[in-house]
C-alpha cells in the first residue's frame, strides 16, 4: 500500500507548491515525498521486471525514465528559449557520468564485497559499451571539431547526428530485446543468494497497474525535483558553487531510481541485470534526449551547443576507456568498482572546483 501512496501524496505536495505553500519546512517535506516516490518506483520497476522478464523490465524502467527526462529538458528549454542552449549537453554529459563512473563504480564494488568474484554475459556489456561510445563521442567530441564555429554543428550536420543517434539506439535496442536476447540474461547460477535482491514475483495481469504506478512514480519523481530546483539553486548560490552543481544534483535524483534498482541486484548477485539497467539507461539518456533536442532546436532556430569542454571530453574519453577495459572480461572484482568510483569523484571535483 505504500508504493500506491507514495506518488499519491507526491501528486498532493505538488498541488501544494502550485498552490503557493512553501518555506523550508515545506520544502523538507516535499523532499521526503520525492524520496518516497523514488522507493516506490524502484519497487514497481522490480516488480514489473518480474512479470515481463529479463531484459524487457530493465528496459521499460529505462525508457520510461529517459522520456520524462526528455520531456522535462525540452520544457525547461521551451520556457528559457535559447539561452538554454547547452542544457541538454550538461544534463546528458552529467548522466553518462552519473551511470558510467558512479553506479556502474558502487554496483561493482558492492558486489565485489559481497560475492568476492561476479560475472556478466560479455556480449551485452561490449554491445552496449560500443554503442554507448560511438553515439557520446558523435555528440558531445564531433562539435569541436567541424568547421562551424564553437561547440555547435551546422542544421545540416544536427539533422544527420541525430537521425543516427536514434537509429543505433533503436538498433541496439532491437538486439537486446529480441534478436540477441540471450546477450543479456542472467545466468541462472547467479541467484539471489541475499533474498533481498527483488521484490516479490507478481501475476502477468497486474502489469497494467503496475506499469501505471511506475509512471505515476517517476512523474512524481521529476515534477517534485524540477519544483525543488529554485531552492536548491539558491542554496548552491548561497555556497558559492558553480551553477552547474545544480544540474548535477537534479540529474542524481532523477537517475536514483535507476541506481537504487541496480544497487540492489547486484548486492542480490545479479550483476548481469545491474548492467542491463545502468549501460541501457545511459543509452536511453542520449540515445532519446539528442534527438528530441535536435528537432526542437531545428524547428525553432535556436541554437544547440554540443560541444565539451577539453577537461570534460578527456574525463569521458578516460571512464568509457576504463568501462571497456573493466568490463572485458566477464570477470568484475571491489578494483574496477573502486577504480570507477574514483572518476566519478574527479567527475564531482572538477564540477564543483572546475
Amino acid at each position: 500500500m505504500w508504493s500506491i501512496a507514495a506518488p499519491i501524496v507526491g501528486g498532493l505536495l505538488l498541488a501544494g507548491l502550485a498552490a503557493g505553500f512553501g518555506g523550508a519546512a515545506y520544502a523538507a517535506l516535499a523532499a521526503a515525498g520525492l524520496v518516497a516516490s523514488i522507493l516506490a518506483g524502484v519497487y514497481h520497476a522490480e516488480h514489473l521486471a518480474h512479470v515481463l522478464g529479463e531484459p524487457y523490465g530493465t528496459m521499460v524502467l529505462a525508457i520510461a525514465v529517459t522520456v520524462i527526462e526528455v520531456g522535462l529538458i525540452v520544457t525547461l528549454m521551451v520556457a528559457g528559449g535559447p539561452g538554454t542552449e547547452a542544457l541538454a549537453r550538461d544534463t546528458v554529459y552529467a548522466a553518462i557520468m552519473i551511470i558510467v563512473n558512479g553506479i556502474v563504480g558502487v554496483c561493482l564494488l558492492v558486489g565485489g564485497l559481497h560475492h568476492h568474484e561476479q560475472g556478466f554475459k560479455l556480449q551485452g556489456a561490449s554491445a552496449a559499451l560500443t554503442t554507448l561510445t560511438a553515439i557520446a563521442v558523435l555528440t558531445l567530441v564531433m562539435p569541436n571539431f567541424t568547421r562551424t564555429p564553437g561547440p555547435y554543428y551546422s542544421p545540416m550536420q544536427l539533422a544527420f547526428v541525430a537521425a543516427v543517434t536514434l537509429v543505433l539506439y533503436a538498433t541496439f535496442a532491437l538486439v537486446q530485446g529480441s534478436r540477441h536476447r540471450e546477450h543479456f540474461l542472467q545466468d541462472a547460477v547467479a541467484a539471489d543468494t541475499e533474498g533481498d535482491g527483488v521484490a516479490a514475483p507478481g501475476s502477468g495481469a497486474g502489469w497494467g497497474a503496475t506499469s501505471f504506478l511506475l509512471v505515476a512514480c517517476l512523474v512524481a519523481v521529476v515534477l517534485l525535483a524540477k519544483s525543488l530546483a529554485p531552492t536548491l539553486e539558491g542554496g548552491v548560490i548561497a555556497a558559492g558553487l558553480p551553477n552547474a552543481v545544480v544540474g548535477l544534483v537534479i540529474a542524481a535524483v532523477i537517475l536514483m531510481p535507476e541506481g537504487l534498482a541496480a544497487y540492489r541486484a547486484a548486492r542480490a548477485n545479479r550483476l548481469q541485470t545491474s548492467l542491463n539497467l545502468a549501460l541501457g539507461s545511459a543509452l536511453a539518456s542520449i540515445g532519446l534526449t539528442i534527438p528530441a533536442v535536435a528537432i526542437l532546436c531545428l524547428a525553432t532556430g535556436w541554437p544547440l551547443a554540443l560541444g565539451l569542454d577539453p577537461a570534460s571530453m578527456v574525463l569521458l574519453a578516460l571512464s568509457l576507456f576504463v568501462a571497456s577495459l573493466a568490463l572485458g572480461t566477464g570477470r568484475t572484482t571491489v578494483l574496477q568498482g573502486a577504480v570507477h568510483l574514483v572518476l566519478f569523484a574527479i567527475y564531482v571535483l572538477t564540477t564543483v572546483a572546475p
